[in-house]
């Protein structure tokens, strides 16, 4: 019985701690929304501001000059990252929530 317990305790943490990263609009059915031209020109425009920052001499710059280069760059990549939408589960996130579903 001992060893029962161990194995579904083993399973159960591979399980939690195996990040997985499911796109909820495609399990739930919802059809996405193509990306409109005015969202795509400026991801574009990130992007392309992104590899200026990467390319630049910052060897040079002051402190307060590259702390605000990383400040726009996380603003630049958090912009990017609410334009591709999309909501990522874990599994750990998954079964509590299946767990806590079949309880209730």
């Amino acid at each position: 019985m001992k060893k029962l317990i161990n194995i579904i305790a083993i399973v159960t943490l591979l399980f939690i701690l195996t990040p997985f990263q499911a796109d909820a609009r495609i399990n739930s059915g919802v059809k996405s929304h193509p990306v409109e031209a005015k969202d795509a020109e400026r991801a574009k425009a990130l992007t392309t501001r992104l590899e200026e920052i990467k390319a630049m001499d910052k060897s040079s710059l002051t402190r307060a000059e590259k702390r605000a280069l990383r400040h726009e760059v996380k603003a630049i990549e958090k912009e990017m990252k609410t334009m591709s939408g999309g909501v990522y589960i874990s599994i750990g996130a998954l079964l509590i929530i299946i767990i806590l579903i079949l309880l209730l």
